[in-house]
């Protein structure tokens, strides 16, 4: 059974206090903490079996490897990938984007092509695409969202045609939780002709995702917000397309042979990876992907159905909350964005802060969005396994003292 009381048992940063209160952290969109497991999967790496990898024919070396290769196995059976093929390390999330923006789009797109995206992208799905259409004179097109904060799937048609190159579209919104139906979408634009990368980010962590199952020609996400370190992000892209894109980045491990007038590339995925990876950060994602699939996936997406639905119930009980995005935990994932009164959300973030609850307030690197709403930004309490009702309860017990704080701005 599913028992988040027990599951915070394996994360020693919850052992601590923040100004002498209980740490309740809420802040999981941004990233998420470490278990034991995986902690101890990265210093077992340093103290048993550090070395550079693929290159040496030494015992640790191969130790390395081993290990190293072994998690690209684990994250193709996660993704439902097939094959190792088409699983790529990089850094982050962001980078595997800008790896497909590069290698993929500088290639194809040409002026009057148009990649279509959303209004609710990370600028880290915008920025890139940004870059492409000034290089190209390729256009960016943009699905509205409705009232609700879903999209608007309506206007899709209507935006697709034969000029649309690409589909570049966030799984699940880092603002407003919506859930995007990513395989309708994507058989939508494949009718045109059109390739898709999917931002899974915020996804990958929350819910099962099969890539051969949503026929997405790219998919990224980043092994921080799913209990591993940061600095390890993973690009999947069908190996039929890698095939024909040129590397990235140059250097080391991404050739077959040099040159000094020209070079040839490493077989898939290896082109895509120069330089020595963050070796130690890919074993530990290893262990964070054991974690996970012993809790199971399905597991934990209903763990946070159910935690989203209670907190959307009870900030909803106070007049002054607005709540963005759909309001709906069916069609959302365990982010709630809110705002309180007029105080703004820095304000509100310091204040909960003081109580031992960790949220974000900001923009949440998505300022086009925030415009629309006509807001500066929202603050957002963001869900994982081992947050409970308790800590629902103790947010919602802290907006309220804000109130007393900042009575002013209920006027």
């Amino acid at each position: 059974m599913f028992d988040a009381k027990l599951i915070q048992k394996d994360f020693p940063i919850l052992n601590r206090q923040v100004h002498g209160k209980r740490l309740v952290y809420l802040d999981n969109a941004a990233t998420t903490q470490k278990p034991a497991s995986v902690i101890a999967a990265e210093k077992e790496y340093y103290e048993q079996s550090n070395s550079n990898i693929h290159r040496g024919i030494h015992t640790l070396s191969e130790e390395a490897t081993t290990q190293y290769e072994g998690v690209r196995e684990k994250t193709a059976a996660f993704i439902g990938a097939g094959s190792t093929e088409g699983v790529i390390f990089t850094r982050n999330t962001t980078e595997a984007i800008n790896l497909v923006a590069w290698s993929w789009a500088r290639r194809h797109l040409k002026k009057g092509d148009e990649v279509l995206l959303t209004a609710a992208e990370h600028h880290s799905n915008l920025v890139p695409w940004q870059l492409v259409a000034r290089a190209t004179g390729a256009k960016l097109q943009f699905i509205p969202l409705t009232p609700q904060g879903e999209l608007d799937l309506k206007r899709l048609d209507a935006l697709l045609s034969r000029r649309t190159k690409l589909v570049s579209f966030t799984a699940m919104s880092n603002v407003l939780g919506t859930i995007t139906p990513v395989k309708d979408i994507t058989r939508r634009a494949h009718a045109v002709g059109a390739k898709v990368l999917v931002d899974a980010a915020q996804a990958v962590p929350h819910m099962p995702i099969n890539v051969q199952e949503a026929a997405c020609d790219f998919l990224a996400f980043s092994a921080h917000k799913m209990l591993g370190p940061t600095g390890v992000g993973v690009l999947y892209g069908r190996p039929e397309l890698l095939d024909t894109m040129e590397p990235f980045l140059g250097g080391g491990d991404m050739i077959l042979e040099v040159w000094r007038d020209h070079s040839t590339w490493n077989e898939l995925p290896w082109k895509f990876e120069a330089g020595t990876p963050n070796i130690s950060g890919v074993v530990a994602f290893g262990a964070a992907l054991n974690y996970l699939n012993r809790l199971g996936m399905a597991a934990v997406r209903q763990h946070e159905k159910d935690l989203t639905a209670y907190a959307l119930a009870q900030l909803g009980k106070d007049p002054h909350v607005t709540i963005y995005g759909p309001r709906d935990a069916e069609r959302q994932g365990g982010v709630v964005s809110f705002n309180y009164g007029a105080i703004h959300p820095h304000d509100l973030g310091t204040l909960l802060d003081q109580e031992g609850i960790a949220i974000r307030a900001g923009h949440h690197c998505c300022q086009p969005l925030m415009r629309d709403y006509d807001i500066s930004g929202t603050a957002r309490a963001s869900f994982y396994v081992y947050n409970t009702r308790d800590d629902v309860d103790a947010l919602v017990a802290a907006i309220k003292k804000a109130a007393t704080v900042f009575s002013g701005a209920f006027s």
